[in-house]
């Protein structure tokens, strides 16, 4: 039998030949088409609720300018807190006591659970009565005390608690015999007051107070000390005085007694050129704001707002601050130690706001310089 070939026969090629230019030209199906997919809409995000608080501001007239800066400092103030619940609504009071009372009547009809400010002592009493009766705590610019209680809380600095700060740094240094020289007004009279409680409590003696007509001789003011205090003399004097008239007592003062006393001044004396330029008071010690704590403040507000804030916005700062605490709880934040604006604060339910003050001494260089830190307000 024949063997068969391995060879493909000729005739096979040719088919295949023939076949390829046919296949080249078969069109090819496209690929199915997929309709692509997009994500489902994302919900809306809840509409967090918010919180309001009325803001009791001069935002008019000649306390312009100061109104602005307390605003500016209370949105320091949400924003330090980093609490986006919170709504402020800011309302003109045109520094009366009647545009206070309509201002706050518009913040509370909008829903205002707490109130920041207004400035002065009239203004307060203005707006306490329907604060009340809406049951929303005020955090009030004044220093008067006579406005704090039920419900209204006076954040500015009082003289009783400048008066009690400075004597007891006085008497912790040793001064035991105490004198006052302060004008015949409400400011002298709550130094005095201050001193007479506060001394006692300290196991010292009662101190010599001389009030002097408002303009008066303060010279001769302190002549009458000199011979009150007999030849013992004292060993501390509070010049609830300024300018002038703290140089022209200092000067007596430093040559009249037997000795020279340990000079005391207010919160005033901070910013008080002539009482840096004295000799007689270099030395002499004053309270004052926590200067780190207040620094830190300044340049936050000054970075935010392009310029330094006025002394009165750490108080706004200080007021936004816990009237938004106590709108969001319901009642003010009492006993609650907070670091504001110008050092620690603390609520008491007296109705004033307790501040740790530091001691600075007089320096002639201008600088004041610290002679105590600010302590925690209530700490034992």
């Amino acid at each position: 039998m024949p063997v068969p070939s391995r060879r493909t026969p000729l005739r096979h090629l040719l088919r295949l030949a023939l076949l390829l230019p046919l296949a080249a030209c078969v069109t090819q199906a496209p690929p199915a088409y997929v309709t692509p997919g997009y994500p489902a809409q994302a919900a809306p995000l809840p509409e967090i609720p918010r919180t309001r608080v009325g803001l009791l501001l001069p935002l008019s007239g000649s306390n312009r300018p100061l109104g602005q800066a307390m605003l500016n400092a209370a949105q320091l103030a949400l924003f330090d807190q980093n609490d986006p619940g919170v709504e402020f609504l800011p309302r003109d009071t045109a520094s009366t006591s009647s545009g206070a009372a309509q201002a706050a009547q518009s913040a509370l009809g909008e829903g205002a659970r707490a109130l920041a400010g207004p400035l002065t002592l009239n203004e307060t009493a203005a707006v306490a009565g329907q604060a009340r009766a809406a049951g929303a705590p005020v955090m009030a610019f004044t220093s008067d005390a006579a406005q704090a209680g039920n419900g209204v809380w006076v954040l500015g600095t009082t003289p009783a608690e400048q008066a009690e700060r400075v004597a007891a740094a006085a008497a912790e240094a040793g001064a035991r015999r105490f004198g006052l020289i302060a004008p015949d007004d409400e400011f002298g009279r709550r130094l005095a007051a201050a001193l007479r409680s506060r001394l006692p409590a300290l196991g010292l003696p009662a101190p010599i107070i001389v009030l002097q007509a408002r303009l008066g001789d303060s010279a001769a003011a302190a002549r009458d000390l000199v011979a009150q205090a007999g030849p013992e003399g004292v060993d501390a004097v509070l010049l609830g005085l300024g300018g002038e008239r703290a140089r022209a007592a200092a000067q007596t003062l430093s040559t009249a007694l037997p000795a020279k006393p340990r000079l005391l001044g207010t919160v005033l004396w901070a910013q008080d050129p002539v009482v840096a330029q004295e000799p007689a008071l270099t030395g002499a010690w004053f309270p004052g704001a926590d200067p780190a704590t207040r620094a830190g403040f300044d340049q936050r507000y000054q970075s935010a707002f392009g310029e330094r804030p006025p002394r009165l916005a750490g108080v706004a700062y200080d007021a936004a601050a816990l009237a938004s605490r106590a709108a969001r709880v319901g009642t003010a934040p009492v006993g609650e130690a907070m670091l504001g604006a110008d050092g620690p604060v603390r609520l008491a339910p007296d109705g004033l706001a307790q501040h740790g003050l530091a001691i600075f001494a007089v320096d002639p260089s201008g600088e004041p310089r610290l002679v105590q830190p600010a302590p925690i307000p209530g700490a034992s």
